[in-house]
């Protein structure tokens, strides 16, 4: 398959619904994905799209009306809460050029849509389309993060950690929200250092106050990815590392080793953060982890929704109007 060909296509049934990784047994923040991009130039090893796509051609949905008008007819049926929505869970959504008009159009829709925010997520550094546009801080531009030495193992044809900021920094300037996911972290031998450096890194680029969120999880995948992994990059040694098979039958690193993972990185992002309120969040983590790492859990899913419209709504004034909890029920 060449993933550079990419075929423009009409959207085809429901393109808006919940994260497919969702799981009750597991505190999910509720974004709403729309799937407007399917597949990516890259080839990270561990992507779940190589036991999820098989050799399917990418694809960039033109109508992007369509898309549009499903994401307000979303918001008619709950118009008191507030809508992420990231158009990333298939692909990249920034990689391909033939995505730069959809990408315009969802930016200067959501602009006017007070009830959503678009999510735009990408291990590229192409933004130079999306810099002048009227975005109105209502787009979260996203990076997806790493250690260099992990891009350069295990993220291939992907920008470089140096690019992925410099880029970060332009649309910054350019008056965007920026997203953060350390999401796969992933373990080495030299981990530590590796995470302490990216976050320091990053704030050497980035203001504290322009970020709109950040998501931690770490390495996670179906049992039959395995073999795929090994047979498709063989240089690779992500799946050499102590895993168990949890509750949602991924395979993960046990439970201590993410615990100290995920404690070194909170800690170096909190001392960057410097006491400004960003939501720091687990992605697809149980209570108890969240309880371990934050000394607090959300009760439900949908109460960590209702605390990311919280969070917007104060530091950045988004949604129509301030949110409530009895809004965000179990749907």
């Amino acid at each position: 398959m060449d993933k550079n060909t990419v075929k423009l296509t009409e959207k085809k049934g429901k393109a808006l619904g919940i994260c497919a990784t969702f799981n009750p047994k597991y505190i999910c923040c509720k974004v709403q994905v729309l799937r407007a991009v399917k597949n990516c130039p890259f080839s990270c090893t561990y992507c779940f799209l190589q036991n999820y796509l098989n050799e399917e051609t990418p694809q960039v949905v033109s109508d992007t009306g369509a898309l549009i008008e499903e994401v307000k007819e979303a918001i008619k049926a709950n118009p008191w809460r507030l809508f992420r929505v990231g158009t990333w869970e298939l692909g990249d959504s920034l990689a391909f050029p033939e995505a730069d008009q959809q990408v315009k159009e969802l930016i200067e829709a959501f602009s006017e849509i007070p009830e959503a925010m678009l999510e735009l997520k990408t291990k590229s550094s192409r933004v130079e389309h999306i810099l002048g546009l009227s975005h109105r801080g209502k787009t979260v531009v996203s990076w997806s993060l790493n250690p260099e030495e992990v891009v350069q193992k295990e993220e291939l044809h992907t920008a470089s950690l140096y690019e992925r900021l410099h880029a970060m920094q332009r649309v910054q300037e350019a008056g965007y929200l920026i997203g953060l996911h350390f999401d796969p972290m992933i373990h080495y031998p030299d981990w530590q250092r590796g995470y302490t450096r990216l976050v320091e890194q990053i704030f050497s680029f980035l203001r504290p106050e322009q970020i709109a969120w950040i998501s931690i999880g770490s390495l996670r995948f179906n049992p039959e990815m395995k073999r795929l992994i090994e047979q498709n990059f063989p240089h690779t040694r992500i799946t050499l590392s102590e895993m168990v098979s949890a509750d949602d039958n991924k395979t993960r690193y046990v439970k201590p080793l993410r615990l100290q993972m995920y404690r070194l990185l909170y800690g170096q992002l909190k001392r960057h953060l410097k006491g400004e309120p960003v939501i720091i969040y687990l992605c697809m983590e149980r209570w108890d982890m969240w309880e371990r790492l934050f000394g607090f859990t959300p009760d439900s899913s949908e109460e960590l929704d209702y605390l990311f419209a919280e969070n917007l709504y104060k530091r950045f004034g988004i949604g129509r109007v301030r949110p409530e909890r009895r809004n965000y029920k179990v749907a």
